[in-house]
């Protein structure tokens, strides 16, 4: 294999594992924050002994994908020198932020909300976590902003063979970025939503904490019913944008070859493995395609045929990608909406079959988070900077496949252990009596 496929194996293995992380800890750090506010509301024991529970796996969490994000960022020089090189100006000033602000904010208020029980009233300790909520958010902002950057640049000029970075604003305010932004919170409290559900479940279904586990579960329903349905929302806003700024990941993503005005969806279609066209296509609604992308029925979607064969993404992954994750996010609101209803007075004592539903459940948001930066990266090939830099003239001169694939392996054992780690440690709290 070559340098650059070894480098995309590498990166992209590195940033799915540290990304089974970000989302739960955007989501249970706002969890965590709500169930201690209620606490301090109400004085309510049982919300308190909520939030001792939760935070503890939010803790494991937190810590573990400290870990794996640091390491995730070394990749960038090590094989990606030409990338850094050419971004750097632009790309180091988000990170820098996101590092020594939002980063630093939040891990320094964990700290504090760590070691303040019992010092500082109880609005005091529950305000403290909603910083570190608040700074959880801010700190995907930044990451967000850098990355809508490469998806959508703007406010630059190319000197020196660098891109230089000349309106902070237009990196600041851009609307690719801020959409990124509603998606991934959405997200995140759907993924902390159903982990709630999915461990109190579990939990249910073993009787063990079963006063916590119901209340918990009564609590997370609403949140992923809500979250559910801005996933959709801001999905249909992240499509407009994409339909607009990178239309070779739309016709990727809807499998899509001739160009055409007020353009069909089609409810059955299959694209090849290899090659042009598509195996199957069936059943199109008239311009339902067009409407969907640019909320016009008359608009033109372009077709990949219109692109030149080296500038096309990998359309099998980008479409199946994109099926699977809009599939799961209706799966998202048919479960919350049944966990709302079978969670009323009791009821869910007498659906086991649910409970089993929901506990396998869990892991199906975390799933749907992977498919959706999969799309993102995938459907941007072969731009790293879309329109700017090719992925191919991204990697690093001087290294080689024998170095990459030891860095490869290298990762990959410590990921592994990392991940026995946090699974470990989950479970071992998870199932831990608080009753």
């Amino acid at each position: 294999m070559s340098v650059e496929t070894l480098s995309r194996i590498q990166f992209a293995s590195v940033a799915m594992f540290h990304f089974l992380f970000v989302p739960l800890t955007l989501g249970l750090s706002a969890v965590v924050a709500f169930m201690e506010t209620r606490y301090a509301m109400t004085g309510d024991a049982i919300y308190l002994r909520m939030t001792k529970y939760w935070s503890k796996l939010f803790l494991i969490n937190f810590a573990i994908g400290v870990v794996t994000g640091i390491t995730l960022e070394f990749q960038f020089g090590m094989n990606w020198a030409q990338y850094s090189k050419f971004v750097g100006d632009i790309f180091g000033a988000p990170l820098a932020i996101e590092a020594t602000v939002a980063f630093f904010l939040e891990s320094t208020f964990i700290g504090l909300w760590m070691f303040s029980w019992n010092r500082v009233s109880k609005a005091v300790h529950a305000a403290i976590m909603w910083v570190v909520a608040g700074a959880s958010s801010l700190s995907a902002l930044w990451i967000l902003l850098a990355n809508g950057w490469m998806q959508k640049p703007r406010g630059y000029v190319i000197a020196g063979g660098r891109a230089q970075l000349v309106d902070f604003g237009a990196l600041l305010w851009n609307p690719y970025a801020w959409i990124k932004l509603f998606h991934a919170l959405s997200a995140a409290f759907t993924v902390a939503a159903f982990f709630v559900m999915g461990i109190s479940a579990i939990n249910i279904i073993a009787r063990r904490n079963l006063e916590l586990s119901k209340r918990s579960f009564r609590l997370a329903a609403p949140l992923g019913l809500v979250a559910s349905i801005l996933i959709i929302v801001a999905g249909d806003f992240s499509a407009v944008q994409v339909a607009t700024f990178q239309p070779t990941k739309l016709a990727a993503m809807e499998a899509v070859w001739k160009t055409e005005a007020g353009a069909p969806f089609y409810i059955l279609q299959l694209p090849r493995l290899s090659g042009e066209g598509n195996l199957v296509q069936a059943w199109p609604v008239p311009k339902a395609l067009s409407l969907l992308a640019y909320h016009d029925p008359n608009a033109t979607v372009r077709g990949l045929e219109e692109f030149p064969p080296s500038e096309r993404p990998p359309v099998m992954t980008s479409y199946l990608s994109f099926r699977l994750m809009v599939a799961l996010g209706f799966l998202f609101v048919l479960l919350a909406f049944l966990a709302i209803l079978f969670s009323r007075k009791d009821g869910l004592a007498g659906k086991r079959w649910f409970l089993r539903v929901m506990s396998l459940a869990l892991i199906l948001p975390f799933l749907a988070c992977e498919l959706g930066w999969m799309l993102a990266e995938f459907g941007r090939q072969p731009w790293i900077v879309y329109g700017l830099l090719k992925t191919r003239d991204a990697v690093s001169l001087s290294i080689s496949p024998t170095d990459v694939i030891i860095s490869l392996v290298g990762f990959l054992l410590v990921y592994s252990s990392l991940a026995a780690v946090d699974l470990f440690l989950l479970a071992k709290y998870a199932r831990k009596d608080e009753d």
